[in-house]
């Protein structure tokens, strides 16, 4: 049996006032189907080696990558690029404890969501043998944090009689080699891991394990180096479309994670993609809600709320991909990730009563991993939850869901429901791609061009001129 695809629900967006009409949507199918051709036929443009000069940059490459690497995998096995992140990954965890991922934004956000929604919420608090002998990872070289590096610095170096790791490596990752935050961050950590390794040059480049460029600055240091293993960020695969790529593969592999379900699962949604008519098309039916939403009521925030915690950073990967590829030419919807019930006490006001310009994207989880919890009943009942006594947090949960829907519903205020039927690497690999495909082909939509991010560039080439003048 086929594991079950994500779905959609609009039925929150349906509103007298403020919201869309069924009327409305439907009447967007043809535009959407069209929309849908242009993105496949620009995927078989990228297969084909064609780059029109009206839509450079042209990064449609990341489209049918899991279908190719699967393929790939399926034909050669330990051959294939697959097969080598997983023995790579297996090697570095056989010789460490924990491992430094370095990387910012496309080349980190992806990995962080995979470890939160995927592992174990306290995996790195977990002795080696609940991890499933899986190292320590450790996050790095995504901000300029003099503190939290020097932090760092007391776990890979602990006092005698102290610390918690003694064997560590390094996973760098970085299309050019040139972003400097990662960079930094890499040439201090790589001086440290010498020290650790007593300066043996072989034993270093067997503790780092690089993802970039097939040249640049990175590509020629890791050469340098003499590493074992390099893998490649993929041609016409942006950063932040990168996540099904080695950039977020390899360090899902390091964990442990299945990396094979994760690139099905993104395929799945390819294939229900390409073949679901736009009116059952759950990619094409969120691009239609967005839109109509925000041409129509002025909706130019979008929240995604994630209920519970482990999907926060899957919100705040999509934060990146909307941000930069649609924020263009004065234009573009305004992404938050809003994790409940813990930001009703914070934000929650501001979205019940706030300005008419936010829809809701809940996304829920219809069933939890692990053995729901009863609140139980107590002698001392000052609480008064005995009357909840055999109510259990998944209950609370789906209520508080319920309750919060219902209040914005109400006040006519717009929400719909992803659902994802449980959490695991098959159902996120549906998520990313289905995010990414919905992000292109709005942006095809509304004729900007999804690809690039030329206003990071002007900080980047200030924060360097800055410093070397």
């Amino acid at each position: 049996m086929s594991d079950p695809l994500l779905s959609y629900d609009p039925a929150g967006v349906m509103l007298p006032e403020n919201g869309i009409t069924p009327d409305d949507l439907a009447g967007m199918v043809n535009q959407l189907e069209e929309v849908r051709d242009e993105v496949l036929a620009e995927s078989q443009l990228w297969a084909d080696g064609v780059t029109p000069e009206d839509k450079v940059p042209f990064d449609a490459g990341f489209h049918e990558l899991p279908g190719r690497l699967l393929s790939e995998y399926r034909n050669r096995g330990a051959d294939s690029e697959i097969g080598r992140i997983q023995v790579a990954a297996d090697r570095l965890a056989g010789l460490v404890d924990r491992v430094v991922s370095l990387g910012i934004g496309g080349s980190y956000m992806g990995a962080r969501a995979l470890m939160e929604a995927c592992c174990h919420p306290y995996y790195n608090e977990l002795p080696r043998d609940r991890r499933g002998g899986r190292p320590r990872i450790t996050f790095e070289g995504n901000n300029v944090d003099n503190d939290a590096l020097r932090g760092l610095f007391d776990l890979l170096y602990p006092d005698e009689g102290g610390g918690i790791a003694d064997q560590w490596g390094i996973a760098v990752i970085s299309k050019s080699g040139g972003t400097l935050e990662t960079a930094a961050a890499f040439r201090i950590l790589l001086e440290k891991l010498s020290d650790a390794c007593d300066d043996d040059p072989a034993k270093v480049a067997q503790r780092v394990i690089p993802v970039t460029g097939k040249s640049g600055k990175l590509f020629d240091l890791a050469t340098a180096l003499g590493c074992p293993d390099i893998f490649a960020v993929p041609d016409g695969v942006g950063g932040r479309f990168s996540v099904l790529s080695a950039v977020g593969l390899l360090p899902a592999a390091i964990m442990g994670l299945d990396i094979v379900k994760l690139l099905e699962g993104a395929d799945a949604m390819n294939e229900h993609f390409r073949n679901t008519h736009a009116d059952e098309n759950l990619v094409l039916q969120y691009v239609g809600v967005c839109h109509l939403l925000e041409t129509k009521r002025g909706c130019d925030i979008r929240l995604l709320t994630t209920w519970g915690k482990q999907l926060e950073s899957v919100g705040l990967w999509y934060d990146q991909l909307l941000s930069e590829s649609l924020g263009k030419q004065e234009r573009g919807a305004m992404p938050l990730t809003v994790v409940n019930t813990r930001d009703l006490h914070s934000r929650g006001q501001q979205h019940q009563e706030g300005k008419r310009d936010k829809l809701v994207t809940n996304l829920i989880v219809d069933k939890f991993q692990r053995d729901e919890i009863e609140i139980g009943k107590s002698d001392n009942n000052q609480d008064q939850l005995n009357e909840l006594a055999d109510k259990t947090l998944v209950d609370v949960l789906d209520a508080a869901t319920k309750g919060t829907n219902q209040a914005y519903r109400d006040d006519n205020r717009p929400t719909a429901d992803l659902h994802l039927p449980s959490v695991n690497e098959h159902t996120i690999g549906q998520l990313f791609q289905m995010l990414m495909l919905a992000t292109v082909s709005e942006g095809r939509l509304i004729g900007i061009n999804p690809y690039g991010q030329p206003g990071v560039e002007a900080y980047k080439n200030n924060m360097n001129a800055i410093l070397r003048s």
